[in-house]
């Protein structure tokens, strides 16, 4: 079992930034991010592999990167250009392989909450 702990959520203004990381305790094939909003589906939003393939929802294409440091087993998500509907709970998770399929997810961190206004 992964632990996971996300960090750097907040509140920003629409068109705003932000940088998410997720501190793993040992290294994963694939690590990514998942949002959620009360009553809602949980969403893929962004992962990547060991060797830096990596996958986007529709929804972030364009606008969110996603990193991964190997030897600090860190993933981070740099999200640009804010909108209010990426107010969500960001959730770190850790794969076997490179999927957007959140049952094939195993290990997840609590999540953390970003809100974007206006």
């Amino acid at each position: 079992q992964v632990q996971l702990v996300e960090s750097g959520g907040g509140l920003v203004q629409a068109g705003g930034s932000l940088r998410l990381s997720c501190a793993a305790s040992f290294s994963s094939y694939a690590m990514g991010w998942f949002r959620q909003t009360p009553g809602k589906e949980r969403d893929f939003v962004a992962a990547m592999s060991w060797i830096g393939r990596s996958m986007y929802g529709d929804s972030v294409q364009g606008r969110f990167t996603v990193s991964r440091d190997n030897a600090k087993n860190t993933l981070y998500l740099y999200m640009n250009s804010l909108k209010p509907e990426d107010t969500a709970v960001y959730y770190c998770a850790t794969s076997g392989r490179l999927t957007t399929l959140d049952h094939e997810y195993a290990s997840w961190g609590q999540g953390t909450q970003v809100t974007v206004s206006s």
